[in-house]
Order: C-alpha cells, then sequence, then structure tokens
C-alpha cells in the first residue's frame, strides 16, 4: 500500500509541476503561448487532469478557472497521499519507509 501512495503521490507532483509551469510559462509567454512548443507540452501533460476536473466541477465554473479546479484538486490528492504516508510511515517503522 505504501508504494502505491507513493505513485498517487508521484502522479499528483509531476501534474501540479506542470500546471505550474503552464501558468507561468503562460504569463511570460503572453498571447502567443499556444505557439509555444514548451507551453503546448505542459498542457498534454495537464490536459487529463483539467479534463477530469471539468467533468467532476459543476456547470457554473467557468472554462477559463477549470485548470485551477484541477490545480486545487491535485494539490488535495497530493495531501492526503503525504498525510496517509507520513501515518503510515509512523506506525511502521520508519526505517522501512526508506
Amino acid at each position: 500500500m505504501l508504494t502505491a501512495t507513493l505513485y498517487i503521490k508521484l502522479i499528483a507532483e509531476i501534474a501540479l509541476m506542470a500546471l505550474l509551469g503552464q501558468w507561468v510559462l503562460g504569463l511570460l509567454a503572453g498571447a502567443r503561448k499556444q505557439q509555444n512548443f514548451f507551453y503546448q507540452a505542459l498542457a498534454a501533460i495537464g490536459r487529463p487532469f483539467v479534463w477530469l476536473a471539468r467533468h467532476l466541477s459543476p456547470r457554473v465554473v467557468l472554462d477559463q478557472h477549470v485548470p485551477l479546479v484541477a490545480f486545487l484538486m491535485l494539490l488535495f490528492i497530493w495531501v492526503v497521499a503525504t498525510l496517509y504516508r507520513i501515518q503510515t510511515c509512523v506506525q511502521i517503522g520508519v526505517e522501512l519507509c526508506k
């Protein structure tokens, strides 16, 4: 179970960094962000999570806010996985968690 928690946490971290990088690169690139290769690569990594957030969120959430919803959803998953891993490591011993 510890390995599954590690994988969930890892996937959430990668997706969080992709969404954060996409946002920062969007600020730097401005209106030409859709033509930027790295912006498109980060968007491809985050697209499944944005799609899931769109389907889980109510219709009143604007489409421009869905990436923020996806980021917050992933942040929540990351926090829960981290807390679960800490709890498991305390129970079984820190030496077994390495």
